[in-house]
């Protein structure tokens, strides 16, 4: 639907997470018999997961340890390849000093870590491969304008799959003053399965599709740690985004045979969070924020987007996420707080029972309502019975 902004010019209306709600349906079903596993297939090879869920490209997020510990609990971690890990040979005493920041100060003295030292290819290597020795796949993140420079590194250490990461990746760059990467041909001629975004409209997430990708990421500044949407106002709710994605999906299938899995990327925090995604189209999600609080992730308690530390356009801030819990309890469970943000895949799985959907294709068609007033009800419910209240 299209509301007019004013003479000469409409918008359509567009839903984040907290505005709609999952309808249960006729039929419950039995949590032990509802599947959340996520799989892909690449040049006949099939790539199985047994949770839907990627971990962030954040420093503060996935380090190779971490990646090791979620590729056993039966997720894929992806890690940055443009950042502390592949520029410093020991990137803790970096880690430690961004935790030590003070706010003010946290933006400049990151810039001043990431521009003291360049990426080294040895260290994309070494990195990579270190996720390969604890014998889980490899997954990591490069940037359209570093993807042909870092890529014979990052599969010298045996990569498994690549995301082709930005704020906004088009599959049309166009520059006057340096040529822009083909993502068509590169993808095309690259032996390994490709993951690119982000991206957040019907139009930008089909021509990705187009390129042979088997994954688009679907999100522009939804993060708690991402500033896009402040810095250069761009962006989509996620509902809505991931709507659209699934439609260009639906659109691509039909002209080429091939699905392309939608990835939720960003703006989930619980269980909740994850379960609305699926049931608005996407195949899996990407999380940051929520994993950051693990007491695996290698942030100290923080953690802070891929463009944080831009040197003349910083888009995102360092955040607190204190230590919750365990990944496992964090992914899995068991959870000790009722509010959501623990156990986040049982949450899903939880919600796929009780609205009677066997995995996670089925759930995609569960009936949702634009529902705010749901959020209201709740704060309501919580205050009259002295939730934040210092009772």
């Amino acid at each position: 639907m299209e509301i007019e902004i004013g003479r000469g010019k409409t918008a359509r209306r567009a839903y984040g997470f907290d505005d709609v709600a999952i309808v249960p349906s006729r039929r419950t079903r039995d949590p032990r018999d509802v599947n959340i596993g996520w799989e892909f297939s690449f040049q006949g090879r099939e790539y199985s997961f047994g949770l839907p869920v990627l971990a962030s490209a954040m420093d503060g997020v996935v380090d190779p340890t971490f990646a090791v510990a979620m590729g056993r609990l039966g997720g894929l971690a992806v890690l940055n390849l443009e950042g502390i890990q592949t520029r410093y040979a020991d990137p803790a005493p970096q880690l430690d000093a961004i935790a030590s920041f003070d706010r003010e100060e946290a933006t400049r003295k990151m810039q001043e870590i990431y521009a003291a030292e360049d990426v080294k290819a040895e260290l994309v290597t070494e990195r990579v491969k270190a996720i390969k020795d604890g014998g889980v796949l490899a997954a990591a993140s490069l940037t359209p304008q570093n993807v042909e420079r870092f890529i014979e590194p990052a599969l010298a250490g045996g990569l498994d799959v690549l995301i082709i990461q930005g704020t906004v990746v088009s599959a049309e760059h166009v520059s006057s003053f340096d040529k822009p990467l083909d993502l068509n041909a590169f993808i095309r001629d690259l032996d390994i399965p490709v993951i690119v975004g982000g991206c957040c409209s019907y139009q930008g997430a089909l021509h990705l599709m187009r390129t042979g990708a088997v994954g688009v990421l679907v999100g522009v500044g939804p993060g708690h740690a991402c500033t896009s949407r402040r810095v250069l106002g761009i962006g989509v709710p996620q509902c809505t985004a991931i709507a659209d994605a699934a439609a260009a999906r639906m659109r691509h299938l039909d002209e080429t045979g091939t699905y392309c899995h939608v990835i939720a990327d960003g703006g989930m925090r619980t269980g909740g969070d994850l379960a609305k995604a699926i049931a608005c189209g996407a195949d899996s999600v990407m999380i940051g924020s929520p994993l950051a609080a693990a007491t695996e992730a290698p942030g100290r308690g923080y953690h802070w987007g891929m463009a944080t530390f831009h040197p003349e356009l910083p888009r995102g801030t360092r955040v607190f996420a204190g230590q919750k819990g365990t990944l496992e309890e964090i992914l899995v469970g068991p959870a000790r707080e009722n509010d959501g943000t623990l156990n986040l895949c049982g949450g899903l799985r939880t919600s796929m029972a009780t609205c009677g959907y066997e995995n996670l294709k089925a759930f995609q068609k569960a009936e949702v309502m634009v529902a705010p007033s749901l959020q209201t009800e709740g704060k309501v419910l919580q205050q009259s019975q002295g939730v934040g209240m210092g009772r």
